[in-house]
C-alpha cells in the first residue's frame, strides 16, 4: 500500500513533476503541464490542483492529463491553494490581486468570497513589486476555523470553513500607507503576511511569518506577540510540541537567509544548519536567497528555497540534503496518494 508520502507533486516554473520515494531519496517519474508556471499545489482524494499565473488546472490521474478548472474564477493569477483536511472536497484559492475563491466540489467550480475584495479596496492592500492590490498567499485550517495570509494586508479569519471572512482584530491596525506600515502598534501583526500556521492543539494558537518578523497569537489573531524580528516567509510548528518551531529568517528580501529553530516558543533561537554532505553544515547565511516554504512529509521536513532549490532533512537530526536536483526551479510541493 502506498502511503501519502510515497509520492511528491512538485510545482516548478516549467510545470509539474511527480516523484516517487525510493530508498532514502526521491526519483522523478514524470513531468507535465510543461508550459505553465506553477505557484501552488493542493491534493486530495487522488485529485491534484495546480495554481498557475493563468488559472487552475486539475488532474485525476497523477498528472498524466490536465484540464483547466476555472469556472467561476474571475482572477487568473493563483498564488495559493488548500483543500480542507476533512476530505469534503472543499478547496480555497488565494489570488493576486487579493481575493479568495471557494470550491465545494474538489476544484471543479469556484465562487468568490466578495467581502475579501471589499476589505482589499477599503484598506488599500498593495504589493511593492506589482501593480496589483495585494495577494492571498497562505491558508491554515483547524476544523471550522480558517486563516488566510495577505500580502500586504494582514491576516484574515473565517469561522465557517472559508465561506465568509473578516480581518482578524489584531490586523485592523490604524496604520497608514507607505513607510508607516513598517512598524505596527504593539499587539498588532505586521501587514506583510507571507504564510500562516495554526497548531493542531488549538484553533487559537497561530504563527505567521511576515515582512517584519515571526508573530504568534494565542487568541485567534486578536492580539500578537513579535517572536523574532526579521524578514521571513516560512515557519514549521511541531504538531506535538507547540513550543518547537523551525523558521526561515532573513535580514531582508532574499538577503542572508538561514534556518533556525526554537524549543521555547520563539524566545530563543539556534542555527539548524547541519548538512549530510558537509560536516560543517549548510553554507549559511545564503547571501541571495532564503526559505520560501516548509512542508512536513512523514518524519522529514522539506524546504523550498527562493532560488528554486529543494532541501530535505529528518526532523530528528535536521541534517539537510539537496533533493531532486534536476527538477528545475521549484515553487511548491505537496504529497499525494497514488491510486
Amino acid at each position: 500500500v502506498n502511503r501519502m508520502s510515497d509520492w511528491l507533486v512538485i510545482g516548478t516554473k516549467e510545470g509539474v513533476l511527480i516523484a516517487q520515494h525510493e530508498g532514502d531519496g526521491w526519483q522523478q517519474v514524470s513531468r507535465s503541464l510543461v508550459a505553465r508556471q506553477v505557484n501552488s499545489l493542493s491534493t486530495q482524494n487522488g485529485v491534484i490542483l495546480a495554481g498557475t499565473t493563468e488559472g487552475i488546472f486539475r488532474s485525476e490521474d497523477l498528472g498524466r492529463t490536465w484540464h483547466m478548472s476555472t469556472k467561476g474564477l474571475t482572477e487568473s493569477h493563483v498564488r495559493w491553494l488548500a483543500h480542507h483536511p476533512d476530505g469534503s472536497g472543499r478547496v480555497l484559492a488565494g489570488t493576486e490581486p487579493a481575493a479568495i475563491f471557494i470550491s465545494r466540489n474538489g476544484g471543479e467550480t469556484w465562487a468568490e468570497c466578495p467581502e475579501v475584495a471589499a476589505l482589499r479596496d477599503e484598506h488599500g492592500w498593495y504589493l511593492p513589486y506589482s501593480p496589483e492590490a495585494g495577494c492571498v498567499r497562505g491558508f491554515a485550517y483547524h476544523g471550522d476555523r480558517v486563516y488566510a495570509a495577505v500580502e500586504q494586508g494582514g491576516l484574515l479569519r473565517s469561522d465557517d470553513k472559508g465561506e465568509t471572512w473578516r480581518l482578524a482584530e489584531g490586523s485592523a491596525s490604524p496604520v497608514g500607507t507607505g513607510g508607516n506600515r513598517r512598524t505596527p502598534p504593539e499587539g498588532f501583526i505586521h501587514p506583510d503576511v507571507h504564510s500562516v500556521v495554526v497548531h493542531p492543539s488549538s484553533p487559537n494558537l497561530v504563527f505567521a511569518p511576515t515582512g517584519g518578523g515571526l508573530y504568534g497569537s494565542k487568541d485567534g489573531g486578536a492580539s500578537w506577540d513579535l517572536l523574532y524580528r526579521c524578514y521571513c516567509r516560512a515557519v514549521w510548528s511541531d504538531p506535538v510540541k507547540a513550543r518547537h518551531l523551525i523558521l526561515g529568517p532573513a535580514d531582508s528580501v532574499d538577503r542572508n537567509g538561514r534556518i533556525e529553530r526554537s524549543h521555547d516558543g520563539g524566545r530563543t533561537w539556534e542555527k539548524a544548519s547541519a548538512h549530510t554532505q558537509h560536516p560543517e553544515g549548510l553554507d549559511m547565511p545564503w547571501s541571495r536567497y532564503m526559505v520560501e516554504r516548509f512542508l512536513q512529509v512523514d518524519y522529514d521536513l522539506l524546504a523550498v528555497l527562493s532560488n528554486g532549490a529543494l532541501l530535505a532533512a529528518p526532523l530528528t537530526s535536521l541534517q539537510w540534503r539537496d533533493i531532486l536536483l534536476d527538477a528545475g526551479w521549484v515553487r511548491a510541493v505537496a504529497t499525494i496518494e497514488a491510486r
